[in-house]
């Protein structure tokens, strides 16, 4: 099988990949640009793109051999999944992939935020910091804080099991609401969207 990658792969799966198949990948770092996109995907059987990449109909006329479109993703708005249907061609993804990193980094911008963690570093850098004083950038404890949360898939549980370590109390909305016994296990408590959103007005 021929195959266009459109990102920088771990050598180790690049590697793997190539063992089985002809591979035709882009290295750099950046999104890979329209033209190479196009150009790339032309007389390929398999397409591994990235959420940057546009795959729609024009991209998939330019591929009428493509087998497969591998989504490096945990969704796939990126692809027209309709166009792709039309012409049977497979579309996967990567569910929970990344759900664990991305929620790192949401609980990273809650601490930033209740601790002013980024103006502190910048005073720091422009050599401002001069003394410690006891509401010198305060910031805000997170304990026992409320937390809400819009959406309640893979992340939503992840970023809800981090706040647990900080004694907070969550709150859900999403549609549909988790089984109870999710519920309880997670320890959160479910709220109509507007009831969410007033607990924070």
């Amino acid at each position: 099988m021929k195959v266009f990658i459109t990102a920088r792969l771990p050598e180790e799966v690049l590697a793997r990949i190539a063992r089985e198949h002809s591979v035709d990948a882009y290295t750099e770092d950046t999104p890979v640009s329209r033209e190479t996109l196009l150009a790339g995907v032309e007389g390929k059987d398999g397409l591994l793109c990235t959420l940057t990449d546009r795959v729609d109909i024009e991209v998939l006329d330019r591929a009428p051999d493509l087998k497969i479109i591998a989504n490096n993703g945990e969704g796939f708005n990126n692809i027209d999944i309709e166009a792709a249907t039309r012409k049977a061609i497979p579309v996967t993804n990567t569910p929970g992939v990344s759900s664990d990193s991305v929620a790192d980094l949401r609980f990273a911008l809650i601490l930033a935020t209740a601790r002013r963690v980024v103006e502190g570093d910048r005073m720091t850098r422009n050599g401002k910091f001069k003394f410690w004083a006891p509401f010198h950038f305060l910031g805000h404890d997170l304990n026992s804080k409320t937390l809400g949360i819009v959406g309640f898939g893979s992340i939503g549980k992840a970023v809800a099991r981090r706040a647990a370590g900080f004694d907070m109390k969550v709150i859900y909305f999403s549609s549909p609401r988790r089984e109870k016994h999710e519920e309880d296990r997670l320890g959160v408590g479910f709220a109509p969207l507007d009831q969410l959103l007033k607990a924070f007005a």
